[in-house]
């Protein structure tokens, strides 16, 4: 078993649907993942990441920000390769995905409500064993999810992107 706290960037791209356009921030948050080992190899995790970004919509009527704090509740099940010292892992497994707005000066809009969408997490990354109780992991992690609307019928886009996640952190293991 190990516990892990890791520093996380969430970068979504750009998209368009429904003449709506939607640039977003990057949201810099963290990420705080538990792991149970079934086998040497094969192992379940279970993860919960909180950022705040910038969502920039453009639809033929009206710009508008709304600033929000992004939540994921994902599990994964993880496939961890022994090298001596250095672990790669990849992963995959379903998630929920929450985008709150948060009423403050950036957001343009106070009928913005909470959007939660469900989405699929996968990744890839390597963990090198510094001890046999700690070590660092560098992973990239992407989340395929429906683009948020905040409850706006102008802002939908119709369209799921791919937010992509690299994280960097330390794990302990017991």
């Amino acid at each position: 078993m190990d516990v892990s706290g890791s520093l996380s960037a969430v970068i979504p791209p750009f998209v368009s649907g429904n003449a709506v356009q939607l640039h977003a921030t990057v949201g810099m948050g963290g990420l705080v993942s538990y792991r149970y080992l079934l086998t040497p190899h094969i192992g379940l995790e279970v993860n919960y990441q909180y950022a705040q970004q910038v969502q920039h919509f453009r639809n033929p009527t009206n710009n508008l920000l709304i600033h929000n704090r992004f939540q994921e509740i994902s599990g994964a099940i993880v496939y961890n390769f022994v090298y001596r010292n250095f672990n790669p892992f990849v992963e995959g497994g379903p998630g929920g995905y929450i985008f709150s707005p948060i009423r403050d000066q950036t957001t343009q809009t106070l009928s913005a409500s909470q959007n939660t969408n469900i989405g699929i997490l996968y990744g890839a990354g390597i963990a090198y064993e510094l001890s046999p109780s700690w070590d660092i992991r560098a992973e990239y992690r992407g989340i395929v999810v429906k683009s948020p609307s905040f409850g706006q019928e102008n802002l939908r886009t119709n369209r799921y992107y791919n937010i992509y996640d690299p994280v960097i952190g330390v794990a302990y293991h017991f």
